[in-house]
């Protein structure tokens, strides 16, 4: 039986559409984010960037791989049910942790997130993925959007620089542009959604936000999962995150002193 949080409809939905939104995911952890976010912000890491020019207004900040620095974070990965509920929507018998990832949108940013494809950056491939992207702040207009069907596209969407708007790898004819969802009449699914609500989607799944114009905050907790299917692949470039040092190679399975197993399905 799938956790109480996921439907048997939420599995087919994620089958079919590469996202959907499970309701108060990590409802009971509101508080501890909010807290991880602020430490998150006051001490960025490494790969911490704001992600506005010169002139646009507000702040887009946004920084990943902190988990095990960042105590808050570390807790509600273990604590909330989100790692089980990736293995129903998977349809895997074990999750291991791939990242976690922070993005702030202050009032008044009107720039979006741009339309992208988690799955080209990274070097992990598999059919058994699901990140999870979680607001801390009531969202409407800035909620995440995620494009239907398209984590089945035969062709990956090129990859890009989210400041400088180039490409992320040299052989971009490998990709396929970056559509316009809204122009080319796509089937774009957006929710609204409440501190803790989360949506559920494949690293393949076209997705991006609109910019937050509202006077609130919009802080979001997201979290990357893999399951029994996914493999470290080569790239012709710096992956993002590049984990320096790993030391894999291809078709290996990712090595679980970086990439911790967090949940296995019992025996039944």
């Amino acid at each position: 039986m799938p956790h109480p949080l996921v439907t048997e409809a939420d599995i087919a939905a994620y089958a079919r559409d590469g996202a959907v939104m499970i309701k108060g995911l990590f409802a009971d952890h509101v508080e501890s984010l909010r807290a991880g976010v602020a430490r998150n912000m006051a001490e960025p890491g490494p790969y911490a960037a704001e992600n506005l020019k010169p002139g646009e207004g507000g702040r887009f900040f946004d920084d990943y791989c902190n988990w095990q620095r960042i105590p808050e974070f570390e807790q509600v990965i273990h604590a909330s049910p989100a790692a089980e509920v990736a293995a129903d929507l998977m349809g895997a018998t074990r999750v291991q942790l791939f990242h976690d990832h922070v993005l702030v949108k202050e009032p008044g940013t009107s720039k979006p997130t741009p339309w992208h494809q988690d799955g080209p950056y990274y070097f992990v491939e598999g059919r058994q993925t699901v990140s999870f992207w979680s607001p801390l702040d009531p969202v409407t207009t800035a909620s995440l959007r995620c494009v239907a069907g398209s984590h089945l596209w035969p062709r990956s969407v090129l990859p890009t620089r989210w400041l400088a708007e180039t490409s992320f790898y040299p052989n971009e004819d490998d990709y396929m542009p970056v559509p316009d969802p809204d122009a080319e009449g796509m089937e774009v699914l957006e929710w609204e959604m409440e501190p803790g609500d989360a949506v559920a989607f494949h690293f393949m799944s076209l997705h991006g936000a609109r910019g937050n114009e509202t006077a609130a905050r919009r802080r979001a907790f997201s979290l990357r999962l893999l399951g029994d299917d996914a493999r470290y692949v080569e790239r012709p470039g710096r992956t993002s995150p590049p984990f320096p040092g790993h030391d894999m190679v291809a078709g290996q399975v990712l090595r679980e002193d970086w990439f911790p197993v967090i949940w296995t399905r019992p025996a039944a």
